[in-house]
């Protein structure tokens, strides 16, 4: 089902604008083991959703952001994953009936996988880029 909510984002660019929510919320629902790569992927993963969820910024911002702090990721530690991952999974994105179903599915998917890992938020945080997330909090404190 995954696959086929990937391909519905690739074949629809309305679509596509939530495609990095969803290759973030499958990746932490999906964590791996304990190997460097798992505790890597999962962690960026996880700073590029705060940076969407937390901070508000944009797609192309916060995959900057991401890469960013990847440059670091050799500094990642493994962070014991939730008992439930999120309530909402790539099957209910699948079953999405039109774009604007989808792309609200997606973002409920987003926070709930987010919301999942709140018991290691303060360590995700710690490992932001902090000059990527300078201006989200600027405009989070005049607004």
């Amino acid at each position: 089902m995954y696959g086929e909510v990937l391909a519905r984002e690739y074949e629809n660019p309305a679509c596509f604008e939530v495609h990095r929510l969803t290759v973030d919320a499958y990746a932490v629902q999906h964590p791996g083991s304990t190997d460097r790569q798992s505790i890597q992927s999962v962690g960026v993963h996880l700073i590029r959703l705060c940076l969407f969820l937390e901070h508000g910024l944009t797609a192309e911002n916060a995959n900057d952001a991401m890469l960013e702090a990847g440059k670091y990721k050799h500094r990642f530690r493994w962070l014991e994953p939730p008992e439930s991952t999120g309530v909402i999974t790539a099957a209910d994105v699948y079953k999405a009936k039109n774009i604007e179903e989808h792309k609200s599915i997606v973002r409920a998917w987003a926070l709930s996988s987010w919301d999942a890992w709140s018991e290691h938020h303060d360590t995700i945080r710690a490992w932001l880029p902090a000059r990527q997330v300078a201006p989200a909090n600027a405009r989070k404190r005049r607004g």
